[in-house]
């Protein structure tokens, strides 16, 4: 048995150096080398992140009465930092303090910094506890603050009322 395959390895063998002493056995072997080389996925060249420069932005309190939280963002609306009561280690009913309203606003002021945000329009949402201090939250942090609005979404004449029980 063993000497069989012996013997075919050696008429293996032999073919290959035919075919490469008359230039056949490299076409093949190309075409597959090349195969393998089209099927390889392609590098995808990340382009450069920008360095951003936001002198002016808009910052957006929502302040409910489980949590606060504050997004800071380009005029256009995109975002470059936020930070919530409940990511600054608060759980449970301590999210919705006013501390909690503040330290949420001072964290998301600093990673605004190294973007270069210095004044923000400033839009309040909510009816929490933390609205005013998470407002002076980013003025301690150094942000100055162009205007004040609150957009808290008010009912102009609330639901339909319940129809009138007949007895």
């Amino acid at each position: 048995m063993a000497e069989e395959k012996d013997k075919q390895e050696d008429k293996k063998e032999e073919k290959t150096e035919k075919a490469e002493k008359t230039g056949k056995a490299g076409k093949s072997d190309k075409k597959a080398e090349e195969t393998k080389e089209e099927n390889k996925p392609k590098k995808y060249k990340k382009p450069k992140a920008r360095k951003r420069n936001v002198p002016e932005g808009n910052s957006y309190i929502q302040a409910s009465y489980n949590n606060t939280i504050v997004t800071l963002t380009e005029p256009n609306g995109d975002v470059i930092a936020w930070s919530t009561a409940g990511a600054n280690g608060f759980k449970g009913a301590r999210k919705a303090t006013p501390y909690a309203a503040q330290v949420s606003a001072e964290s998301a002021a600093e990673k605004a910094k190294t973007y270069g945000l210095d004044r923000v329009h400033v839009y309040v949402k909510g009816v929490g506890t933390g609205r005013e201090q998470a407002i002076r939250g980013l003025v301690s942090s150094g942000i100055n603050i162009i205007s004040i609005n609150d957009i808290t979404p008010i009912p102009h004449n609330g639901c339909r009322k319940k129809k009138q029980r007949r007895v």
